[in-house]
């Protein structure tokens, strides 16, 4: 076990990587979203560079906007896997990296969520992580019988309801329930079943979950919001929380706000691991990695950078392209949003210069250099207070992560700052989190505890 505070690190497997070009990439398998194997080839490579986890973002429905009309269409951002189908299939072909998916608070219900992911965490042996999400877009919502999406507050009010609910489920047998006495014909003490029984302004949950208590515990509860609410969420919930920033001091700004806030619900700031996302592009030389990165630049499309935006700002289809960004009128997804505006504006860029400029990162931090390069980018956020590790945003799958494995984890071990070899067989043990005691049975145990020694006195 490593006795010193070190880097951690995720990879966003989506798709075919997260450059807006990723599946145009000479090397990239075009239709590798919908390839188990290809899949089995990232999570594997991940694997050998002793990342943390692969994480698998989700929606429930296409969302990219095809704004303007065309957009969609060439883009690969439209057909994937469903998540935990996925990651059970990964789980038999990799021993250590954690798995973690998306699920929405939004268009599931609690017993669904946790049913799945206590599943997960069986089949991997402690191995599950839950991204929890509210789920944004109309274009989700109308395929749950709805024209839009609930407002900030409402999605927000039902997901802390939900996770508190998903929580307890987990916690309906005890860590030992189960003595499978053949002999006696026992297969579990009915005195550690617990029944949640919860009733709240949107959930009525009677439990027991049909899944016994899972090998670490429960699984890994991660979060990306950016919101005052997500922000809340995420120090009351989150063990590990994905954010995205570009400068320094808005990464350090986000991290002592959300840190901040975990003693009101009596957490530590250790509890909580904050990792931005990041897209590394590494060479051997920088010029290197600058001809690697312009190959996927020159491959992005108008009617593709256009979309991009149109996710975020609206269709800015109407404005010239080499005319400056306008003040949006259809603002989506508010905070990412702002830091597309923000980066604008900093640069007075037009909006062909705004799309490529977004077209790699979406808003996350990019650096392009020497492996030298990108570990002194890491290493400075990680010392200075703006990141406990990093989501790893490959620009084009495989090869774009495996050239962080191949290049930048080594310079990171050199310094000390990574491991090299998992301390773990959980994904909790490896992030380095508690086990998370079952509230019920260590209520029992402190109430024991008092009785023995209110007798003894």
């Amino acid at each position: 076990m490593a006795s010193h505070r070190q880097i951690r690190l995720g990879v966003s497997m989506i798709g075919l990587g997260y450059h807006l070009a990723a599946w145009r990439h000479p090397d990239a398998p075009a239709g590798g979203n919908m390839e188990l194997q290809h899949f089995v080839r990232v999570t594997q490579a991940a694997e050998r560079g002793l990342f943390d986890m692969a994480f698998l973002a989700d929606g429930v429905g296409i969302r990219f906007h095809d704004e303007p009309p065309g957009a969609l269409c060439h883009t690969s951002k439209n057909v994937q896997f469903e998540p935990l189908t996925l990651l059970s299939a990964l789980a038999m072909v990799t021993e250590r990296i954690g798995l973690v998916a998306t699920a929405s608070t939004t268009y599931n219900e609690p017993y669904h969520v946790a049913r799945k992911f206590a599943s997960l965490d069986h089949i991997s042996d402690g191995r599950a992580g839950w991204n929890v999400v509210t789920s944004v877009t109309d274009m989700e919502a109308r395929n749950f019988n709805r024209d839009k999406a609930p407002g900030y507050d409402a999605r927000y009010d039902r997901a802390a309801e939900f996770v508190e609910v998903v929580r307890g489920l987990w916690e309906s047998w005890e860590d030992d329930a189960f003595v499978r006495d053949k002999a006696s014909g026992l297969n579990y003490d009915p005195g550690k079943l617990h029944v949640l029984d919860h009733h709240g302004p949107h959930f009525q949950v009677r439990g027991p979950l049909n899944v016994a208590r899972t090998p670490q515990g429960a699984p890994v509860i991660v979060q990306a919001g950016a919101s005052e609410q997500g922000r809340e969420l995420a120090a009351a919930t989150a063990d590990v929380v994905y954010a995205a920033a570009q400068r320094l001091e808005d990464a350090q700004a986000y991290y002592a706000a959300v840190k901040g806030r975990m003693a009101r619900y009596g957490r530590a700031p250790e509890a909580l691991k904050i990792m931005p996302g990041i897209m590394a592009v590494p060479g051997r030389t920088r010029q290197e990695a600058e001809d690697k990165y312009a190959v996927l630049q020159e491959l992005v499309q108008p009617v593709v950078g256009l979309g991009a935006l149109s996710n975020y700002l609206g269709d800015l289809s109407g404005f010239p392209l080499e005319g400056p960004v306008p003040e949006p009128t259809n603002r989506r997804m508010h905070s990412r949003a702002q830091i597309f505006l923000d980066i604008a504006r900093r640069g007075g860029l037009s909006i062909r210069q705004l799309y490529l400029a977004v077209a790699g990162g979406n808003g996350h931090r990019l650096v392009i250099g020497t492996p030298v390069d990108i570990a002194d980018a890491m290493e400075e956020w990680f010392l200075n207070g703006a990141a406990d590790g990093f989501n790893i945003l490959p620009p084009w799958l495989p090869g774009g992560l495996e050239d962080v494995v191949e290049m930048v984890v080594p310079e990171l071990q050199r310094r000390g700052l990574y491991r090299t070899g998992y301390e773990s067989r959980t994904l909790r043990g490896n992030l380095g989190i508690a086990w998370p005691e079952h509230r019920r049975a260590g209520a029992k145990r402190a109430a024991i505890a008092q009785a023995l020694g209110s007798a003894a006195q």
